[in-house]
């Protein structure tokens, strides 16, 4: 059944699927992961060290989910040392292009939204 989009899918649907991938992408971590992915690929220290502040663990079971989604694509290197590279698939460079929109524009209006905290903490006797 097609939505009223003409879409298959609807994320506003609960038992939609693409809903668990909107949360894989635009989570803190996630977000932030396919992001830091858009200029090429990475080994996970390098990535863990653009994205900062995120714990091993979390880019961890971020690029897990990533990957299940076809947006990041995992390659193990036939090295020793073992070497792992992570970069974004051709849905993921699509997707990362639109986040780092987002994520310009919002960049960009930091004055507009610091203006407005205050505003608002102000209105209701600081935070």
């Amino acid at each position: 059944m097609e939505t009223t989009t003409g879409l298959p899918f609807d994320a506003f649907a609960r038992a939609c699927p693409s809903r668990e991938t909107l949360e894989h992408v635009t989570g803190r971590w996630g977000s932030l992961t396919v992001g830091a992915l858009r200029d090429g690929s990475c080994r996970f220290n390098e990535l863990r060290r653009k994205v900062d502040g995120v714990s091993e663990k979390m880019l961890s079971q971020t690029l897990q989910a990533l990957e299940r989604d076809g947006i990041v694509r995992r390659e193990a290197q036939p090295v020793n040392p073992p070497r792992v590279d992570y970069e974004l698939t051709p849905l993921g460079i699509e997707v990362a292009d639109r986040l780092l929109g987002l994520i310009h524009f919002l960049e960009g209006s930091m004055p507009q939204v610091l203006s407005a905290r205050e505003s608002y903490d102000a209105a209701r006797g600081g935070r």
